[in-house]
């Protein structure tokens, strides 16, 4: 497989946006969340030429994606996933896409496809603090080029990014890793993290401070956005030691596994299991809300992502997480039907 490093001199970002003020998640204020229609035709938003010419590389000898989860959709999942937001009220705000969820049940058999279920999985929502994710994965493939230490310094910023959600610190790290940097990986052929073919993805385009815009999403025009499938996929490539190496992999699952806020998703599931492993990072800014987690427990792995535009989202969160634990753990659902 292509490393890399040999791609990232090329993926050169010229991209036509208007530059404006905002603020980051968690500050005072608050940001304009601008929200642009899909274009038929994103390339043109990134028009330097050696990116065109990486892209027509790539089609006669592509990298192999390893996480495809669009392929995997699996109908009795997404029946289920669908019965499940019915039940719980949030039909009618996913219709009115208010609402994104992802759901990907990791099978035991490694030979075995996972199963995979969305609603608005591909469509772009604000999502505050969830995209520091992306900034971690930036900044272990600088770590692995050897353009970065990975020193005491570097590992706190992290774990105060990912585990605390610390904008200080967040910022600190982007400002080491580089902003342009952040991009050329998520849009890279190995990742496809962010693919205005998919209608964008994972970006991080601003330091989360008041200040320190650099590029908004070329698509929805957004600083901090995702998409749930996007957001599942960074998972499942984390899930199987596919972002960096397997050695940098790890190192993503320690700084993710730690201490967690005791909200949302972490609080809803705590009330009902103790998961043997948790992989998690969260976000709210005003009506924005968002979760996201890799969930194993009873012998069962899954991945959960939700995204919301609601006051209430934040409950939503939990509401949903019970819900698709509910869907994976058939030993709680036989309970259930006991009890009953």
């Amino acid at each position: 497989m292509r490393r890399l490093d040999a791609q990232l001199p090329t993926i050169l970002l010229t991209l036509l946006l208007a530059s404006s003020s905002a603020l980051g998640d968690d500050v005072p204020g608050g940001e304009q969340v601008v929200i642009a229609p899909p274009l038929a035709d994103p390339w043109p938003m990134i028009n330097d030429p050696v990116i065109r010419e990486m892209l027509a590389l790539d089609a006669i000898a592509p990298f192999e994606d390893l996480a495809p989860l669009w392929d995997w959709r699996d109908p009795k999942l997404q029946k289920a996933l669908d019965d499940a937001l019915a039940r719980l009220g949030l039909d009618d705000d996913a219709r009115r896409k208010r609402l994104a969820v992802a759901l990907v049940d990791i099978p035991k058999n490694k030979k075995k496809q996972p199963r995979v279920a969305a609603v608005n999985g591909d469509r772009m929502m604000y999502a505050a603090s969830l995209p520091k994710i992306a900034v971690l994965l930036a900044a272990f493939e600088k770590i692995a080029q050897h353009k970065m230490e990975y020193d005491d310094e570097t590992r706190t910023l992290m774990e105060q990014m990912i585990r605390r959600s610390n904008n200080r610190s967040t910022t600190a790290l982007m400002q080491k890793v580089g902003k342009k940097y952040i991009a050329r990986v998520l849009l890279s052929p190995r990742y496809r993290l962010y693919d205005p073919r998919r209608n964008g993805g994972l970006w991080v385009g601003k330091d989360y401070a008041k200040s320190g815009l650099w590029k908004r999403d070329p698509i929805h025009n957004m600083s901090h956005g995702a998409t749930a499938i996007q957001v599942a996929r960074f998972y499942y490539l984390l899930w199987t030691e596919n972002l960096v190496t397997p050695e940098y992999s790890r190192e993503m699952k320690d700084v993710m596994s730690g201490e967690h806020l005791n909200h949302k998703f972490v609080k809803a599931l705590s009330r009902i299991a103790q998961p043997r492993r948790f992989f998690r990072k969260s976000g709210s800014w005003r009506t924005y809300h968002s979760d996201s987690a890799l969930v194993s427990r009873d012998g069962h792995t899954y991945i959960a992502v939700a995204l919301s535009n609601s006051e209430q989202g934040g409950q939503w969160m939990g509401e949903i997480i019970v819900a698709l634990d509910d869907i994976i753990n058939p030993k709680k659902q036989k309970k259930k039907s006991r009890r009953s």
